[in-house]
């Protein structure tokens, strides 16, 4: 497996509404000689591509990033396009949008060699795309899903690029026996996961048992797997439940890391884990906390 980071880029870019976009670095016009240093300093082996326009200095940044990852022999990475959460807007204009954004990205990553581009699902929320709302489990909101993603879908298999689905908790792809629905009623061979159980902390029986919600995916969708996102959790002290992110290998931190790294090195020996959701000063303690877990159960980094 490569292990890598979504972030170490200067933000510079405008924030995405809703998305953690400044814990997870720049734009990649952001990404200089620089900031390849860092990623390699830091002991990561690759670096996510945030990409906010897909038309902007196009040429331009593809190549440089090319050639910065090729002159410091690091391997493409995961992209992901600032794209919201229109793929499931009632308003086609804004739905076509976001399909459109994808495809662009689709494109990209084909460019640049990446393994994958992301897809988010999105909220009807219009306060952000991972934020909740009531309608993001009905059905219509369902299939408007599923047919931009078959659209998304078809684009891709004509640049064979794979498309890693994320889900969560507060979107309509919301536990692992949806995540493996969605992948029937898409029926693409492109499409697959992006491992991120925090993301699917429901409760607290989910949050004190993550190993099982962790193994439902191995179980369900264990060929559909294109990679993982690596952070942790912790719970709050309050009357009604609630959890917070964390680092890798806090004392509070809850996630059980070793499930999930025991299954990406069974399902997906050669995908990537980029440690995520930081600012730059905390990422060296999840680095830490996750060599840590790695070492203590033989798997090593490609």
């Amino acid at each position: 497996m490569i292990l890598g980071v979504a972030g170490l880029v200067p933000s510079q870019q405008v924030s995405q509404k809703g998305s953690p976009t400044d814990a997870d670095g720049g734009d990649w016009e952001d990404i200089n000689e620089n900031v390849v240093k860092s990623v390699i300093n830091h002991g990561f082996k690759t670096v996510q591509v945030r990409v906010t326009d897909t038309k902007k200095n196009r040429k331009q940044n593809i190549e440089r990033i090319r050639f910065l990852f090729s002159n410091y022999d690091m391997p493409m990475s995961q992209t992901v396009g600032n794209y919201g959460g229109g793929l499931i807007s009632e308003n086609p204009v804004i739905r076509n949008e976001a399909i459109n954004f994808m495809k662009e990205m689709i494109i990209i990553s084909s460019e640049l060699g990446s393994p994958n581009t992301y897809l988010r699902p999105g909220s009807i929320n219009k306060n952000g795309p991972w934020f909740p709302h009531k309608e993001n489990n009905s059905k219509i909101v369902w299939d408007r899903l599923v047919n931009s993603t078959r659209e998304i879908c078809d684009y891709a298999e004509t640049e064979g690029i794979k498309i890693a689905l994320e889900g969560g908790v507060s979107c309509p792809i919301s536990s692992p026996i949806k995540v493996k629905s969605f992948f029937d009623d898409v029926n693409s061979s492109m499409l697959g996961l992006n491992m991120d159980p925090v993301n699917f902390i429901s409760s607290l029986d989910v949050g004190y048992n993550s190993t099982k919600l962790i193994n439902d995916f191995f179980s369900l969708v264990p060929n559909k797997i294109w990679g993982a996102h690596a952070k942790d959790f912790k719970i709050i002290d309050s009357l009604i439940p609630h959890f917070e992110e964390s680092i890798i290998g806090d004392k509070e931190s809850l996630l059980d890391n070793v499930a999930l790294l025991k299954g990406m090195e069974k399902f997906c020996p050669n995908g990537h884990v980029l440690v995520e959701h930081l600012p730059d000063e905390l990422i060296p303690f999840a680095k830490k906390g996750i060599d840590k877990i790695a070492k203590e159960n033989n798997i090593t980094w490609e």
